[in-house]
């Protein structure tokens, strides 16, 4: 669903720029955007630097508190996620202009990448679209209580402890192959996650599994397809429990993901030919879900590692973020015929 883009108001519109100083070329940013807020008539765009201690929230509240109605971000999902964090409290936009490795709510919007001039032509004559974000409150091993926002997805178990295991280093080398030496590692640690959890009202379940995504998108990059039913404006989680029992178990998963997901769902009529829940790998739909774990676990949001946590509350607030994204080529069409 789209509605109608705010160029057309009393008077002009702000926006603001909200960068990750190592990820972007901020003269090819400013020069962009200089020439496309000319032609949309809006207001010089005011530009907010992310740091160290600060990934995006504090930058984002005082672009927000300086007037901007549209919050443009250049950065990855981790910038993404800090800025959306704040975002969604407000009546601003949000615009993506994706830089790193992954991008993947970038891709789950399905946004051009790491193309300057599209994303920057989409933020100034694109329109709303309304999707879900995700909230959390996690509590760690110290019962200590933290509030966090996430666009893609939450993860437990195998997820979080890659990110963990992973070489900075070497991921800003060769991207994301530096995770191939960080999956070997976490796999061969042999603990489980020991829950017990609950489903939006339902009743409390215990349950053993290896990894807990809980997802408000379903693509990862490589094209590949992990929660195949997930969609970032349907107002629901999207929950995968992952409980592999050996080689059997992964091959099951790999077979689901990459056979069922990445190919015959994507071909006409594979649908039908895809298979049942098998035990190594479940999904479930909810709004909400909460969490005790009998043990600390490393959790991860949008791809940051955020410790350990011993009990996590998530829930979906939909149509919580308005994402501009580029006009459908229907319009395009019209305004091309109007001129």
């Amino acid at each position: 669903m789209t509605a109608p883009t705010r160029e057309n108001t009393s008077s002009p519109q702000t926006a603001a720029v909200i960068y990750n100083p190592i990820k972007v070329d901020l003269d090819a940013i400013r020069s962009a955007v200089a020439a496309a807020e000319e032609v949309a008539g809006w207001n010089p765009t005011q530009y907010f630097s992310t740091t160290e201690d600060d990934p995006g929230q504090g930058a984002t509240r005082e672009a927000l508190d300086a007037g901007a109605n549209m919050i443009i971000v250049a950065g990855g999902d981790g910038t993404v996620r800090a800025v959306a964090e704040v975002v969604h409290d407000s009546d601003a936009t949000l615009a993506l202009m994706p830089s790193g490795t992954g991008n993947l709510f970038a891709r789950n919007l399905d946004l051009a990448l790491d193309d300057i001039e599209d994303s920057v032509r989409t933020a100034f004559t694109g329109v709303d679209r309304p999707v879900d974000i995700g909230l959390i409150e996690i509590r760690d091993q110290n019962e200590k209580l933290t509030k966090h926002a996430f666009v893609v997805m939450a993860g437990l178990g195998l997820d979080a402890k890659m990110l963990v295991n992973t070489d900075e280093d070497l991921k800003k080398k060769i991207g994301w192959l530096a995770y191939v030496s960080a999956i070997a590692k976490s796999l061969a640690d042999k603990s489980e996650l020991r829950v017990k959890y609950r489903l939006d009202s339902g009743r409390a379940h215990a349950a053993r599994a290896h990894t807990i995504i809980i997802g408000n998108c379903g693509f990862l990059t490589a094209n590949v397809i992990l929660l195949p039913d997930a969609a970032p404006d349907d107002g629901f989680f999207d929950v995968a429990v992952m409980r592999p029992e050996g080689v059997l178990g992964w091959m099951q998963i790999m077979g689901k993901v990459f056979w069922e997901n990445g190919v015959l769902r994507r071909v006409k009529g594979g649908e039908a030919l895809t298979t049942k829940d098998v035990r190594a790998l479940n999904y479930v739909k909810s709004k909400q879900m909460t969490m005790r774990l009998q043990t600390a676990e490393e959790i991860e949001l949008d791809g940051d590692s955020f410790g350990k946590a011993i009990a996590l509350k998530a829930r979906i607030k939909p149509a919580g973020l308005r994402m501009r994204v580029p006009q459908p080529e229907s319009e395009k069409a019209k305004k091309s015929s109007a001129s």
